[in-house]
């Protein structure tokens, strides 16, 4: 398990439980993400994949199972501890990619250490004129995100999400508001950033072309995880 950045065992969601209305979203899920991996996440709308998601990100709790980052339990921590975790150690990559689009491109990606740490300082400047770097935009750092189009914002965000060093990144739909160009050019980027520094991603996508080119595909269907899939695609 010392490899593992990610173990879902026996998951289940239900919302309005006790009630006529109570409805289990997720069923037994098991997933295991490993240093390193990226991993495609596919199914219909409604399958339960954008629950799983949040659940993976930390945003939410499951009602039964348990979730393990890099070996532990997130069941057994409170609120604030869950919050440091997920700062730390989960990057987020989302399909509107969530800019503030009234701040340069440098500001958006400082945000993540400026949460932590609460004060700007030269350390911060220099991680994130890094992070500029290597998604490519190091001469667009000092642009507003509004004035930037939607796959150079996207890289914005994939920077971003990189700031704080996460072992995980879960990206949803991070190419879907793309051109074909575009989001080709993104998801080579989470892939460059993938094989380079061993930062492991999962991906939410509709696209079969990319899923393709990830690891793996996990397919969720009705709440399941289906029987075969996960396998190396």
């Amino acid at each position: 398990m010392a490899d593992e950045v990610l173990r879902l065992e026996k998951v289940c969601k239900m919302y309005n439980v006790g009630l006529p209305s109570q409805t289990e979203v997720l069923h037994d899920i098991d997933l295991v993400l490993r240093h390193g991996e990226f991993l495609a996440l596919m199914g219909p709308s409604g399958s339960g994949k954008s629950t799983l998601l949040n659940i993976v990100g930390l945003l939410d709790r499951p009602t039964s199972g348990r979730i393990l980052i890099k070996g532990r339990d997130v069941g057994t921590m409170g609120d604030a501890e869950i919050t440091h975790l997920r700062g730390h150690t989960i990057g987020f990559v989302f399909q509107q990619h969530l800019l503030i689009s009234a701040f340069t491109a440098l500001e958006n990606v400082m945000m993540p250490m400026l949460a932590d740490r609460g004060f700007p300082g030269p350390a911060i400047a220099a991680r994130a004129q890094d992070l500029m770097a290597r998604v490519g935009l190091e001469k667009f750092a000092g642009n507003l995100a509004m004035n930037m189009s939607g796959g150079q914002q996207q890289r914005v965000a994939v920077a971003r999400a990189l700031a704080m060093n996460p072992d995980l990144v879960r990206a949803d739909e991070p190419t879907g508001n793309l051109d074909t160009k575009s989001a080709d050019g993104v998801f080579e980027l989470m892939r460059q950033v993938n094989r380079e520094g061993g930062t492991s991603f999962l991906v939410v996508t509709h696209n079969m072309d990319l899923a393709r080119r990830c690891d793996r595909i996990i397919e969720v269907v009705d709440g399941r995880i289906r029987p075969g899939s996960g396998a190396a695609a």
